[in-house]
């Protein structure tokens, strides 16, 4: 079969080819299932479709994903045609001939994938009958009310009858490789095992049931993991048929991984096996020709949230715009979990600091989380209409200046400033300044909450005091609703909103990988993440000073609530401290770490679980040598060379040379490209001029 071979792993600056030998893709296929092929539910949706384009470059023709139909999603994403592979046409219309629905084409997304997608509703009379089946293979019963459950068993039953019908044609040649997402995916990977068909299998736990569970009901999580009696706790929360399948999936798949060490742990005593591979998210990077064309895009887009800012706070605009600093939390609305709590509570802190030590830079705060409204706020949108007609007098008054301004010119006179402006204009500029009056606090949240009197954020806001006062150096603005460029409030996409920001806060509890500060990072935004996310892991394995590099990881694992949060609260008053310079070199630096995060680096890690599930299932046809699997220690990059931007300790009394002034934007980017060293060379960072006391662990 045809396969396009654009993928190049040198073509990253700085990042070692891995030295393992190529997979024979012209004599496999390779199958990726996952309720979310086409069907956006969370955050695996952005895993499989930013992944395809690599994927696709290394197997051509050769890489199929295999989901749920639903009418609404193939509509909108997906070129229907028909599978130019002969024995993947003659697998679906056996299904096709016992009364099930089988769609096939390609999802239109970056890469272009071939998909196979199921229709789940047409095959619910098999239910029980396959229910029957599933208790037979696997002892598990599900009860009839559990919807995602059974629509689960549906999916996996058809799965698992597609790859018996094409194995049946293969007789081994050639090999499949079947990948299964998640929980709703393991019941087709269970059954392909209890029928022994010849396959391949990996399973990915993106964050594990029980896990998600027992972090949304407040449990001390990580201090009692060994001390959890699992199959109480699911049965407590009437789940123990659900994780039965996540589990089961995980002691039959060949190869068992995971996104991150942290989510490692959690399925070690979760799930009771050790994941055999880490398999980190990325993202597609899009690096600019032009170095600094993403600070320019900054600076565009902080100009955008000004003007929000400028209407949102008519009448009480008495603080400087330009010494104003945005920082934002974004995600679902999970208060314990996404760490809004302590963020809150570290906002009042820091609030209290910069207002002690009579500092004149003010900090808005962005809560960008989904809660139920039912309208904009009334208030808000007549800032917004305010400063639009405050802007519309003062250019109607700017011409008319102007037009005098050039007619005196014009004769060879310098116009008399007193009357170059009429009593019109000035009645004009008082009515305007009149209509800027308010006699309330500028909102807190930008719609009307359903739940006002007992939203966490809002009771917590209540709680702090961060009311928007003009004493306060924090002001907070939550905005209960996914951004969007057609919203009248704010007219911002999501990217283009991170670009303004100047810090994203995401001190989560539970957080298996963390995509908010990756696309932070990828954007050379800086940002908070927590040794508990899996993306804080992976920055602290691989950049020996993060700060440096604009990646704040607050310890939430051996500290207590309220150290997490004075540490929080040091690391935005610090962060307060910097000027613009400080703030440039860094965000210069948080974008070069991008290329850590390219699906093109980290697609590494799903290449090796390939290779190493085919020694497990063939292991007659394909050999590895099982001494080697994936090192992710030994290399990181190193501490900058100029001293990292924090602000001086003390005042010079004598005139002195900034330690910023060493700084060489080109000179550094060459050294850190030069340390980086692949996870699967497990080389080390050479030690020169930075030290070896500098690169420790």
């Amino acid at each position: 079969m045809p396969l396009s071979r654009s993928l190049s792993m040198t073509s990253l600056n700085g990042l070692p080819q891995w030295e393992d030998e190529d997979l024979p893709v012209e004599d496999l296929l390779l199958f990726e299932v996952s309720w979310e092929v086409t069907n956006k539910v969370g955050g695996i949706y952005t895993v499989i479709q930013t992944k395809a384009k690599i994927t696709v470059d290394e197997w051509g023709e050769n890489f199929f994903m295999v989901g749920p139909y639903y009418d609404h999603n193939v509509k909108t994403q997906v070129e229907l045609c028909e599978p130019p592979n002969p024995a993947i046409k003659k697998a679906m219309d056996a299904l096709r001939s016992n009364g099930c629905q089988v769609y096939f084409g390609r999802w239109l997304i970056e890469g272009s994938p071939y998909v196979v997608l199921f229709d789940i509703g047409a095959a619910a009379w098999n239910l029980d009958r396959w229910k029957g089946e599933f208790w037979d293979a696997a002892g598990i019963g599900l009860p009839f009310h559990d919807r995602e459950a059974n629509d689960s068993l549906l999916f996996g039953s058809l799965t698992a009858w597609f790859f018996k019908e094409l194995t049946d044609q293969f007789q081994g040649t050639p090999s499949i490789i079947a990948h299964f997402h998640e929980w709703q995916a393991g019941a087709g990977l269970i059954l392909c095992r209890s029928r022994k068909l010849p396959l391949a299998t990996i399973f990915t736990t993106h964050a594990t049931l029980l896990g998600r569970y027992l972090c949304a009901g407040n449990a001390d999580f990580y201090n009692n993991l060994d001390k959890f009696n699992v199959d109480k706790e699911a049965g407590e929360r009437q789940i123990y048929h659900r994780y039965c399948m996540e589990r089961a999936a995980v002691h039959c798949a060949h190869v068992f991984t995971t996104v991150s060490q942290i989510t490692a742990i959690e399925a070690d005593h979760m799930l009771k096996r050790k994941p055999d591979v880490v398999t980190p998210n990325g993202l597609n990077v899009k690096k600019f020709s032009a170095m600094h064309e993403f600070q320019n895009l900054h600076s565009t887009n902080k100009v955008r949230l000004q003007e929000f800012v400028r209407g949102h706070f008519y009448g009480h605009l008495d603080f400087n715009l330009e010494k104003t600093l945005f920082f934002f939390i974004a995600g679902r609305y999970e208060f314990m979990n996404k760490g809004a709590d302590i963020f809150l509570e570290s906002l009042s802190r820091l609030n209290f600091l910069l207002r002690v030590h009579k500092r004149d830079v003010t900090v808005v705060v962005f809560f960008i989380m989904p809660a139920k409204t039912n309208n904009f706020n009334v208030e808000t949108l007549k800032g917004q209409a305010i400063r639009k007609q405050l802007w519309d007098t003062a250019h109607s008054v700017k011409e008319k200046f102007g037009k005098k301004l050039y007619d005196a010119l014009l004769k060879g006179e310098i116009p008399d400033m007193n009357k170059i402006l009429d009593r019109d204009d000035f009645t004009i500029m008082k009515r305007a300044i009149y209509g800027t009056q308010r006699q309330s606090l500028p909102p807190v949240t930008t719609h009307n909450m359903l739940d006002d009197s007992t939203d966490p954020i809002l009771s917590n806001i209540r709680r702090i005091g961060l009311f928007n006062s003009r004493t306060d150096r924090v002001k907070v603005i939550f905005h209960p609703e996914f951004l969007s460029s057609t919203s009248p409030l704010l007219p911002m996409d999501y990217e283009e909103f991170v670009r303004g920001c100047h810090l994203g806060v995401f001190p989560s509890y539970y957080e298996p990988w963390g995509y908010t500060p990756g696309e932070c990072t990828v954007m050379g935004i800086p940002s908070v993440t927590t040794n508990l996310s899996g993306f804080g892991c992976f920055m602290q394995e691989h950049v020996a000073d993060p700060a440096a590099y604009g990646i704040y990881i607050l310890d939430r694992r051996f500290r207590s609530a309220d150290e997490s949060c004075n540490q929080l609260t040091q690391f935005m008053f610090g962060f307060c401290q910097q000027s613009r310079r400080q703030r440039v070199i860094q965000r210069n630096r948080t974008e070069r770490l991008s290329d850590l995060l390219d699906w093109r680096y980290l697609g590494r890690y799903y290449m090796h679980a390939r290779h190493l599930t085919l020694s497990r299932a063939f292991p007659d046809k394909f050999k590895m040598d099982p001494t080697a699997p994936p090192q992710t220690e030994g290399f990181r990059f190193p501490r900058p060379s100029s001293v990292p931007p924090s602000p001086s300790a003390s005042v010079h009394s004598t005139p002195h040379h900034s330690d910023e002034e060493r700084y060489d934007e080109e000179e550094e980017a060459k050294k850190d490209r030069q340390n980086i060293k692949g996870p699967f060379t497990g080389g080390e960072v050479p030690h020169g001029e930075y030290g070896s006391g500098e690169l420790q662990h």
